[in-house]
């Protein structure tokens, strides 16, 4: 009792401050302020819990105390406040479990609200001292973030008050002390080895519907945790449901239902609860909403309104605080709608049993609004007097007056203060009918929530606050105090100063502390320590050993050179020091241990640049990249994204070229020691890692140059960790195949500059890995890279021996890489300044490839061919059984080959020309395997050679037209003389299978032109052609074996012998009557 009596004269006392001095409390003595305080303290300290178990004590604290201590902490001196604070604090500690709604009143009214930028720099300082402290209890970091930031009720009090600190943070020391004791809080308890809850963060999924408002009790901890993630979830897509209600009119609540907020069919009081507590939200759209006639609307305005408590409310502060959250306008119907709702929820829940009925409620709310109108109004001139207003309310009360006090008291207080719709989302501030509301809601909200930390909650913590927290630690190092003497250091090339302040120091192991810690939630903030890394790395902070990766490679791996970065990372590392990270030092005892050290540093005499060393050891950059493949994939592509776009440039121009050249490969370099460390999640990331690729080149500013150098030189790293091992899934492969192509491709320089380091991974890959090799991209750009950078004479000789290689393992070439190898192999014949042996030993060897065509065919009933390569060609009639897509593709095969060895034949060397032609000879003598139709065959001819005889002829002219070029024009008649026999052999060879074909009269015509061009080509200077020996010779062979199986004969309805009789005539006379003898 004497406790009781001690409270509630004291608290009288602080009442009769402000009874006396009204709205200038701030001069009333705070002797007598702080003297009840210190009473109220010590009386709450001596009772501690014991308070709980009194009601009549406890609702004095909960209701008189509390009201009183969040009206005076808005206006109080800075000592008075911080009393204040104190005794908020010791109730906290003795009372929590009663105080929810009084203690989220009082950070949103009285801390955050001093705390704000824009307030006496005293009484903010005082605020943040009193979050801090609050923040030094065991668990009220994760107790305030349980009951109010995941309670879609509240407001984001964890949230808000961390977002505060970060934007508080560099100017004073005590934001920047709150927010080091939040991470370090939530970083513990994360890394307790005893906790034996999941580690690795994982989504929260909204599945089904579920009841926001509706609260569980902490009975089994499993599922508790799970429903207070799926609650914070769910508050996430309320606020952003509510953005999609002020911006779409024509769907306004569609996203409720597609996150599954609201049931189906619609819960009413699910859009009641939506309307009744989402920030922000249009109020004009809510009272048009909820005044529609239609029956779901009113069921909704129902809901509204019992969303209210108006007990032991006045009317006129009832019907304020219900028309506070929503404006009405428009329609009478819609008024009459909403106050009707408004009246009955009043008339249920009155204090006294002044109104009869709830129409009695009714008709005086309208005559509150007609006095609200005349009074405030200032088109109305004569103002209606308090009789005329209890006179026009006569006899509304069920025939009887209402009390004449109670009018006046609603008369004076609508003229005194007009009713007003406000437009802010937020509180405003704390006056008497909101904490009446507040008192009210306590009755049915569930008591505070009392819990243990949950590394599980504590990771979604973190979640909320990470882009601010790096982005406020950033700042110290960035803005520094010293930035004209690190300027001056930059320019001077010394670079061994970090700062003579400690507070960068500080900040920057903050930063890195804090990335340890919790890089499996960072998103945005990486980008920041990204900026960080670049700038240590500017300052020559960054020793070449600062970074070591655990990646462990395969031997086939190791040899290849450079795979030690210039930039001071070292790639592959097979020590485990940094396999696990080290949990046991958190953010203070870091910072402890920072000033232990620096005090050791400067008794040993340590100069600046070993002190800054001893600091960029102690923040454990290897652990944050080292521990990448524990990262999840949205840290890994923001990690990414921030090094691609540092490496580019940011779009912008770099300082010097210098700069440029070491950015780009310093970054380049961790962007390579991660995919590596995270090969085997490749397909998940590396399609992202495509895309910024493609961003970062669109960038006004970009130079491909060093980026693309220094990026295909890494891909190519990547790329031979992949193929190091067989990939059952082809994805990655065709991936990073993609990315370097894109590279390349940006400046194709690159093939020039890069040509030893390319020509060494694509032989490396063509000779250790080719059945690991299963995309065509992948075959198609590795080979293409060796015929492009094969050119070099430096080169040359290596691409030529890994394509010998290659095609002379005949397991190696396979359908999907085929046609890419006839094309680099012609690729390399055409080189110049390969030695003739080579030469010709890679024509052997694609003459010989005709045998997997054959063997391809055989089985082509097997497999299904990856793509057809079109070729001018029609096939309408096939005598073979086997599959027709199949084997077009296996001819269109053959067909690429002779044209390849056609384009050989005009080589200017004689000795590859004639090679080539044979070459083609024997490929045609193979053929006969692959069982060519009639039609095959024609197009083939006509495609390869047909083709190559006309050529050879246009060029044995075009030679002979030149001075001084006789030696060329023999060497090409020579040429011309083997295609001419290889056109007859092929003709005979298939004579039998072509003779049925519709075309075949064409294509005996074709063969004839062609006898006659070579006949009668004329050599000019040079002296007739020796091919008038040759020709006859051929065509007397033709003739014959078509006049011996019988199809050169004369025939009534087939003019094949008179063309071929008229064509001879004029070819070569000479042969008419030994081959038309009967004509003679």
């Amino acid at each position: 009792m004497c406790i009781i009596a001690t409270i509630g004269e004291q608290s009288l006392e602080v009442e009769v401050v402000e009874s006396t001095e009204g709205a200038t409390c701030h001069t009333a003595d705070e002797d007598v302020q702080l003297f009840a305080l210190v009473l109220i303290n010590c009386a709450i300290e001596l009772s501690g819990d014991e308070i709980g178990r009194h009601p009549k004590l406890l609702r004095m604290v909960q209701d008189d105390l509390f009201h009183h201590l969040i009206h005076y902490g808005t206006c109080s001196s800075p000592l008075v406040l911080s009393m204040i604070c104190s005794t908020v604090l010791n109730i906290y500690h003795f009372l929590r479990r009663f105080i929810r709604l009084q203690l989220e009143a009082f950070f949103s009214f009285v801390l955050l609200k001093i705390a704000a930028p824009g307030g006496s720099l005293q009484l903010q300082e005082v605020a943040f001292e009193a979050i801090v402290k609050k923040f030094r209890q065991p668990t009220f970091v994760i107790e305030a973030y349980v009951n109010y930031d995941c309670d879609p009720i509240c407001w984001n009090i964890f949230e808000d008050v961390g977002k505060l600190l970060c934007k508080q943070a560099f100017p004073g020391s005590g934001p920047i002390e709150g927010l080091i004791i939040m991470i370090q809080t939530i970083s513990t308890n994360i890394d307790k080895d005893d906790d034996l809850t999941p580690s690795d963060p994982y989504p929260v999924e909204i599945t089904q519907y579920r009841p926001s408002w509706v609260e569980q009790p902490k009975d089994n901890l499993e599922t508790w945790v799970e429903y207070i993630r799926i609650r914070k979830a769910q508050k996430g897509k309320i606020l952003i449901a509510g953005s999609h209600f002020n911006r779409d009119e024509k769907k306004r609540l569609e996203y409720l239902k597609h996150c599954k907020l609201i049931s189906d069919p619609p819960n009413p009081k699910a859009y009641a609860y939506f309307f009744r507590y989402t920030p922000l939200l249009d109020k004009s759209v809510i009272g048009d909403y909820l005044g529609d006639p239609d029956e779901f609307n009113l069921q909704v305005l129902k809901e509204f309104t019992l969303t209210f408590e108006f007990n032991c409310m006045i009317l006129d502060s009832a019907f304020r605080t219900y028309l506070e959250t929503f404006r009405s306008h428009g329609e009478s119907q819609k008024i009459q709608r909403i106050l009707e709702a408004f009246s009955e929820r009043f008339f249920d829940q009155q204090s006294s049993e002044i109104f009869v009925a709830k129409d009695s409620v009714f008709i005086l709310c309208y005559s509150l609004i007609m006095l609200n109108t005349d009074q405030h109004n200032p088109q109305v001139k004569k103002k209606m007097t308090e009789e005329e207003f209890i006179r026009n309310n006569s006899a509304i009360n069920g025939g009887q007056d209402l009390p004449r006090e109670y009018l006046s008291e609603l008369f004076h207080s609508i003229s005194n203060n007009a009713i007003t719709l406000f437009d802010q989302a937020g509180p405003v501030d704390m006056n008497p009918s909101r904490w009446i509301e507040l008192m009210n809601r306590t009755k049915l909200t569930q008591t505070y929530i009392l819990c243990d930390f949950d590394r599980r909650l504590g990771r979604d913590m973190f979640v909320s606050v990470a882009g601010p927290t790096i982005a406020a630690l950033s700042a110290f190092f960035e803005h520094g105090d010293e930035d004209e003497m690190l300027h001056e250091c930059i320019e001077e090339e010394t670079l061994f100063a970090f700062s003579n302040d400690m507070k960068p120091r500080m900040a920057t192991l903050s930063v890195f502390t804090i990335a340890n810690h919790f890089e499996k939630s960072l998103k945005g903030g990486l980008r920041n320590i990204v900026d960080c890394l670049l700038k240590l790395k500017r300052l020559r902070l960054l020793p070449q050993s600062v970074i070591e990766f655990d990646i462990t490679f395969s031997s086939s791996s190791d040899s290849l050179d450079g795979l030690k970065s210039e930039s001071g990372v070292i790639l592959p590392s097979h020590d485990t020091k940094f396999a696990k990270r080290e949990t046991t030092s958190g953010v203070v005892t870091r910072f402890s241990h920072f000033l232990d050290c620096m005090e050791e540093s400067i008794s040993l005499g340590m100069s600046e640049f070993e002190q800054n060393m001893k600091i960029i050891k102690q923040c454990q950059i290897e652990s944050i990249f080292g521990n990448s493949s524990h990262l999840p994939p949205e840290a890994l592509l923001n990690l990414a994204r921030s090094l691609i776009f540092a490496a580019a440039g940011k779009g912008q121009k770099f300082s010097t070229p210098i700069e440029e050249e070491e950015t780009i490969g310093f970054c380049w370099d961790l962007i390579i020691a991660i995919s590596l460390a995270n090969i085997n999640r490749l397909p998940a990331f590396w399609a992202s890692y495509q895309d910024y690729l493609l961003v970062v080149a669109q960038f006004p500013l970009f130079s491909p140059i060093p980026f693309a150098e220094k990026a295909i030189m890494g891909l190519f790293k990547v790329c031979l960790k992949l193929l190091a091992s067989y990939q059952a899934d082809k994805t990655p492969e065709e991936l990073i195949f993609k990315s370097i192509n894109l590279m390349w491709k940006l400046d194709k320089e690159i093939l020039d500059t890069c040509c030893e380091f390319i020509i060494q991974s694509v032989s490396k890959i063509i000779i250790e890995y080719p059945a690991n090799m299963q995309t065509q991209l992948g075959w198609k750009s590795v080979l293409h890279l060796l015929s492009a950078t094969g050119r070099h004479p430096e080169t040359y000789d290596q691409a030529v021996e890994a394509l010998i290689m290659l095609m002379s393992d005949a397991c190696h070439i396979s359908k999907i890489n085929y046609a890419y190898c006839i094309d680099c192999a012609f690729g390399s014949v055409a080189l110049k300044n390969i030695p003739l042996e080579k030469n010709l030993k890679i024509l052997d060897l694609v003459a010989e490839s005709v045998k997997l065509l054959i063997h391809w065919y055989t089985t082509a009933s097997s497999w299904d061919q990856p793509s057809n390569y079109s070729i001018s060609s029609t096939s309408s009639s096939d005598d073979n059984p086997k599959s027709i897509e199949s084997v077009n593709f296996i001819m269109n095969l053959f067909v690429k080959l002779g044209e390849a060895i056609r384009k050989t034949s005009l080589a200017r060397r004689e000795e590859i020309r004639n090679h080539a032609i044979l070459s083609l000879g024997r490929g045609f003598k193979l053929a006969e395997y692959l069982e060519l139709s009639s039609t095959r065959c024609i197009n083939c001819s006509n495609l390869v050679i047909f083709t190559m005889v006309d050529d050879q002829h246009v060029k044995m002219i075009e030679y002979s037209r030149r001075e001084n070029a006789e030696r060329e024009t023999r060497s090409m008649e020579g040429t011309l003389k083997l295609s001419m026999e290889l056109l007859t052999d092929v003709y005979l060879q298939y004579l039998h299978q072509i003779v049925g074909n519709p075309g075949f009269r064409t294509f005996w015509l074709g063969v004839l032109r062609r006898m006659d061009t070579c006949m009668k080509a004329d050599m000019g200077e040079y002296g007739e052609t020796r091919l008038k020996e040759v020709v006859p010779e051929l065509l007397r062979k033709m003739i014959n074996k078509m006049q011996e199986i019988g199809i050169l004969v004369r025939k009534e309805d087939d003019d094949l012998w008179d063309i071929t009789y008229i064509q001879i005539q004029w070819i070569a006379p000479a042969l008419k009557d030994e081959l038309f003898p009967d004509e003679t």
